[in-house]
């Protein structure tokens, strides 16, 4: 009985599973005063409005699906609210969803080489515009409207009608027009436009927001990982049995098709893009070699990677954050696209969606982390995002390697995915 003892106590210390370790770490999260800090921080900057930063007059809903929770804590439900409907207001006949919103005043319509704008009687004084290249707006919506009935427990908000549509019809037609419009027929995954990563700007124009002759189109995990997410949104949304059945169906059919066709099993990564009539990169540049931090982070919280890929992925990434000298594991992707390789001269290698270190993604890889039960993975990953937001004393869109905040300023999208990490750090530990 003795020998027994002594070889589990030798097998918990080797794990580091014993001992006060864990309680250690437990404790030194509970006493963190930056927790405090920081949400402090958040929830000031959400009292101010829902546009995504100083420099942005949209409300986007990639960024609102970030930080919809946050802006709960502190503005009237009403409020909250208004700005889902505003995207339903302006939803295609096909069920597209718009990108972004702006007050009719602050749009500039007569730039003929800008934002195709749409307009709705549902929304008057208003304009609305897409940006074509990334695959991601509907299923941000999906999930916003799923955050907020879960964080309310207003469910009545889904049957209530904008227009001739109730919100949960127009979810259901969000849905479809990725499953109608979106979807290539030889692979079976959502495909868009050729972006780094999760990033929507494509390399062939000089800004490169708009789908055109010279796009190539590619599938990528990203969009995929944000349709699994969005199907498990809709799952739980259902509003009956056969409606909660297809959706399950979709799920495993598409997780099934993500691990079949983007699943690299060699390198044990994603591939970070399947084309479907060729690639606009040099030929000479080994992109498979390309590790996606942002739709890797996506797939780990959507459960398409299980919790030991969690934990390479996590591994990879953080060696990847040190070869590239980065702060955090907000690192966009490593290695970058060589200098050349986008017109848009915001990506340049380690520049904006091109390498940039986002704490935008890198906090959702700590809600990854965590949701594995990777306690002591997630709070290293978190560290240093905390420290630059309390450097800094604000909250920025992206950082250079060296932690240099880049962008727009007073960037809600941080403040969201920092806040429900830190809540969810708390929640772990009590």
């Amino acid at each position: 009985m003795a020998t027994k003892w002594y070889a589990l106590l030798i097998a918990c210390v080797m794990m580091g599973s014993c001992g006060d370790s864990d309680g250690a770490l437990r404790r030194k999260i509970r006493n963190d005063e930056r927790f405090d800090q920081v949400e402090e921080l958040s929830l000031n900057l959400v009292r101010g409005g829902f546009n995504a930063g100083d420099s942005y007059g949209e409300v986007w809903i990639r960024d609102y699906n970030t930080f919809i929770e946050l802006s709960m804590e502190v503005m009237p439900d009403s409020l909250v609210r208004k700005n889902l409907d505003m995207f339903f207001a302006f939803q295609g006949e096909d069920g597209n969803i718009v990108d972004g919103f702006i007050p009719v005043e602050k749009a500039d319509l007569e730039d003929a080489d800008g934002y195709e704008y749409r307009f709705s009687e549902l929304a008057p004084g208003f304009a609305a515009h897409k940006n074509t290249v990334e695959t991601d707006h509907e299923t941000s919506l999906v999930q916003a409207v799923a955050k907020y009935v879960r964080k309310s427990g207003n469910w009545e908000y889904l049957g209530q009608k904008i227009g001739d549509c109730t919100v949960h019809e127009r979810l259901v037609r969000a849905m479809e027009f990725l499953l109608n419009e979106k979807t290539d027929g030889r692979y079976g995954l959502l495909v868009g436009a050729t972006t780094a990563d999760w990033g929507d700007v494509q390399p062939e124009h000089p800004w490169g927001v708009e789908i055109d002759e010279n796009t190539h189109y590619a599938i990528d995990i990203y969009d995929n990982a944000m349709f699994v997410l969005a199907l498990n949104d809709m799952i739980g949304l259902s509003r009956s049995e056969e409606e909660r059945i297809r959706w399950e169906h979709l799920r495993e059919e598409f997780v099934d098709r993500i691990r079949q066709h983007l699943w690299d099993g060699e390198r044990r990564k994603f591939l970070p893009h399947i084309y479907l009539d060729g690639s606009p990169f040099p030929a000479d540049f080994d992109e498979r070699a390309v590790y996606c931090h942002g739709g890797t982070a996506i797939a780990c919280l959507a459960g398409i990677l299980p919790r030991e890929e969690v934990r390479h992925a996590y591994e990879r990434m953080e060696a990847n954050r040190r070869a590239a000298h980065a702060q955090s594991i907000g690192l966009t992707l490593y290695p970058t696209y060589p200098a050349g390789s986008f017109r848009n001269v915001s990506m340049y290698p380690y520049g904006y969606q091109n390498g940039g270190d986002w704490t935008w993604f890198g906090a959702r890889m700590v809600h990854a982390l965590l949701e594995a039960g990777l306690l002591e993975q997630a709070y290293e990953a978190l560290d240093p995002m905390l420290d630059r937001v309390i450097a800094n004393g604000a909250f920025h869109e992206w950082y250079t390697p060296a932690g240099e905040p880049m962008g727009s300023g007073m960037f809600r999208g941080e403040a969201g995915v920092l806040f429900t990490a830190i809540e969810m750090m708390r929640d772990a530990v009590e």
